[in-house]
């Protein structure tokens, strides 16, 4: 199929030796002769994966021919077989083709980029360079765009990933998005065009990002499995610096009391399986105040021939030091996080004060 892309004038349809050379006919002549013969055998062409110039050229020439003798088609075969033969490597031509055939092996950055550029130097809809990005890289523009600007872009969007990216943010900011989607019947198609350009560009100048999630996540995980004592005294210091960066932390931080608010009740007998029952016993004999708490949300939340095993267990094993309760619990918070990274458990988030 390369050897018909010569159609958009670019290239030479001759061999590097042929043995007949047919009179009267185009290079775009040839190939239409020889798509001609190739269907008339009954032979399957992916015509479609052509420069949609190419395939409007093609079925201009074939539109516009009638007969032509045996020996002209004779010629034009022999010399496209020479062709064939002399093809030591292909490639698919074109920035469009090129892209395809690196699907899947160029960096996000790199790809949308290089769509951005084929986009422009095609005219085509620059929306093709803001569906393929992740969720993460499209997430900040519905958060600090226009409600309206979000909405095109939802429309615009897969289904699954525009449910994935609402299931992204907060619930205000969610319902006002989804109500602009209402408004966006009569808008015109040139908007649309200007807003997915203007999205691209902001695609493709936004700076690449050396973390995957921001700094308040990456220091609550930190203090998520820092002794208590540590992680106050860390968060008391984050306060008198950042009120604001401390409270991104504390909402980013899980520890053991907070199971009650953040774990669905039919999700805690999952939980215990991945557990050692030891540390269990611990961590539930030594829980005090708030923990306490969480540990009888957890024992309520099983059979009552397991917790009534667990109870007989705990009153055994107390006392229990604080150092060793409080281990045993970062144990099951690391249990609760590495069940939630594998997608089999979801954290409820919890709702900002205010």
């Amino acid at each position: 199929m390369n050897a018909i892309t010569s159609l958009d004038g670019t290239g030479d349809f001759a061999p590097v030796k042929a043995r007949i050379v047919p009179l009267d006919l185009s290079s775009r002549q040839k190939a239409a002769v020889i798509v001609r013969l190739l269907m008339a055998e009954g032979a399957q062409l992916p015509l479609a994966e052509l420069p949609e110039s190419v395939q409007t050229a093609l079925t201009e020439e074939i539109a516009a021919m009638r007969m032509i003798d045996r020996e002209t088609l004779a010629a034009v075969v022999a010399e496209f077989g020479d062709l064939l033969e002399a093809v030591g490597l292909s490639f698919p031509g074109g920035l469009d083709g090129a892209l395809s055939m690196l699907d899947g092996h160029l960096s996000a950055p790199a790809a949308t980029r290089l769509r951005r550029i084929a986009s422009a130097g095609h005219r085509r809809d620059p929306w093709g360079c803001i569906t393929p990005p992740p969720p993460e890289a499209l997430l900040p523009l519905l958060e600090e765009e226009s409600a309206e600007i979000g909405a095109v872009m939802l429309s615009k969007l897969s289904v699954e990933k525009a449910a994935e990216l609402i299931g992204r943010l907060p619930g205000d900011r969610a319902r006002r998005l989804a109500y602009a989607v209402s408004l966006t019947g009569n808008i015109a198609p040139a908007a649309v065009a200007h807003i997915g350009s203007a999205l691209a560009a902001r695609l493709d100048t936004a700076a690449p990002r050396a973390f995957d999630t921001g700094a308040g996540a990456r220091v609550g995980a930190i203090l998520n499995v820092s002794p208590a004592a540590t992680r106050e005294a860390v968060l008391r210091g984050l306060e008198e610096e950042d009120q604001a960066f401390a409270d991104e932390v504390r909402r980013a931080i899980f520890v053991f009391a907070d199971i009650p608010a953040r774990i669905a009740p039919r999700d805690i007998p999952r939980l215990l399986r991945e557990v050692d029952q030891a540390v269990l016993v611990t961590a539930l004999a030594g829980a005090e105040g708030a923990e306490a708490q969480a540990a009888e949300f957890v024992l309520g939340n099983i059979s009552q021939r397991m917790a009534a095993n667990l109870r007989e267990e705990m009153q055994a094993r107390a006392p229990v030091r604080a150092k060793d309760a409080e281990e045993a619990m970062t144990a099951i918070i690391l249990a609760i996080r590495r069940l939630e990274e594998a997608g089999e458990l979801t954290l409820t988030q919890v709702e900002e004060a205010g």
